[in-house]
């Protein structure tokens, strides 16, 4: 699969979580991607492991919009 194949799979899995009410928790980046935390008003969790750079900008970005929501 390449690089960008994976990206689009990384960034529908963060975009369904969003879009289903859940938040980003909390973050662990290593040197295998990162780990995100997501959680929602049921305090049910999910975490994705993302490894591609561009689905790391990503949450990124959707981690600053959340904190400019709240």
């Amino acid at each position: 699969m390449s690089d960008y194949q994976q990206f689009l799979q990384e960034r529908d899995k963060i975009d369904f979580l969003l879009q289903n009410g859940y938040k980003i928790a909390n973050i662990t980046e290593n040197l295998s991607g990162a780990f995100v935390d997501f959680e929602n008003k049921e305090k049910e969790q999910e975490t994705l492991h993302i490894q591609t750079a561009d689905a790391r900008k990503y949450f990124s970005v959707m981690l600053i919009k959340q904190t400019k929501q709240a």
